[in-house]
């Protein structure tokens, strides 16, 4: 397998970087009070998935099929870390939520 190092980095940062920004924007557009962590975390997941788009874009080659499966792989590892409560970044972009409430 080829150094894919700034897809790893990429999606290791995509939830804090991109989603957490993207979940809390979208509950504090519509003023709905306070979610629970779990539709916070379901919320980031969702923007999180908007990554699946990008790497479709990828050629269909042999390389460019491996390259998807690997980056899809990493996604969804990510995905169960979030769903889990085990991003950091995810829990305290809630806490940060639930205070600006």
């Amino acid at each position: 397998m080829q150094d894919f190092f700034e897809i790893e980095r990429l999606i290791e940062d995509l939830a804090k970087l991109y989603s957490t920004a993207c979940a809390a924007s979208w509950y504090k557009i519509l003023n709905c009070g306070f979610p629970s962590i779990q539709e916070f975390r379901e919320k980031v997941v969702e923007f999180m998935r908007h990554f699946e788009y990008t790497l479709s874009f990828y050629p269909n080659t042999e390389q460019g099929n491996n390259f998807k499966m690997y980056a899809k792989k990493l996604l969804e590892e990510e995905i169960t870390s979030v769903l889990k409560g085990n991003n950091k970044e995810v829990e305290k972009r809630y806490k940060y939520l639930l205070n600006y409430n």
